[in-house]
């Protein structure tokens, strides 16, 4: 369960480390995963966007504190979606691998009013992640989280119920864990293209890079 204490406790360490993190190229550090296993879904299930005879599959591990990731979902996931994954091309997911409690909560939110919910409230957060990730004192961040999650329809009652469900909880770690201990997901961006893992945020360009042999473009 995340408690506001919990959170402000660590929020502030994990966010600043995570801000510190270089960007890193994404070809240095391609490997293969077991496809097989990479596919299962976790307690949650899987948000996938587009077709499931899609060439090219895209999971991207993220936390919502991460500064990188937001970058990507502003910079890079428009023209993404747009060109690759509206047309048919992509079939793409998001799990959580949250790198701080503030990011565990995030994530629980996200979870909560069911898939429909998950992408307009993960991209209302990492559109809007200084409002709410790097609030300054005495506004807290989980105050703020409260406050945006008002604009995807959260009462008090339902922010904090949510927060207090153990089981989304424990089913947002256990993603993270299989990430962490299966799939050697270690930082965030972590993006697995059909099967081969790519490291650190990565441009549209450097996407394409990989995508496009694939689809024969």
């Amino acid at each position: 369960m995340i408690t506001r204490r919990d959170t402000l406790k660590l929020t502030g360490m994990a966010i600043g480390a995570a801000a510190l993190l270089p960007r890193m190229t994404f070809d240095a550090f391609a490997q293969d995963a077991n496809l097989a296993s990479l596919m299962e879904p976790g307690p949650l299930g899987d948000v996938w966007l587009g077709p499931k005879d899609a060439k090219v599959t895209i999971i991207e591990y993220a936390s919502m504190t991460c500064s990188h990731c937001a970058a990507f979902h502003k910079q890079t996931w428009p023209t993404l979606k747009e060109r690759y994954i509206d047309t048919g091309k992509v079939r793409f997911t998001l799990r959580e691998f949250p790198l701080d409690p503030l990011a565990t909560a995030a994530f629980m939110l996200a979870r909560c009013d069911g898939d429909a919910k998950y992408y307009p409230i993960t991209d209302l957060l990492f559109d809007q992640q200084q409002a709410w990730a790097y609030v300054q004192k005495p506004q807290s961040p989980v105050d703020a989280l409260e406050q945006m999650l008002r604009q995807a329809g959260f009462s008090k009652e339902k922010f904090e119920t949510c927060l207090k469900d153990q089981k989304l909880y424990a089913a947002v770690n256990a993603v993270k864990q299989k990430g962490l201990e299966t799939f050697k997901v270690d930082s965030t961006p972590t993006f697995f293209i059909n099967g081969e893992r790519f490291k650190g945020e990565m441009t549209i360009e450097g996407i394409e890079k990989v995508i496009k042999p694939i689809l024969g473009a």
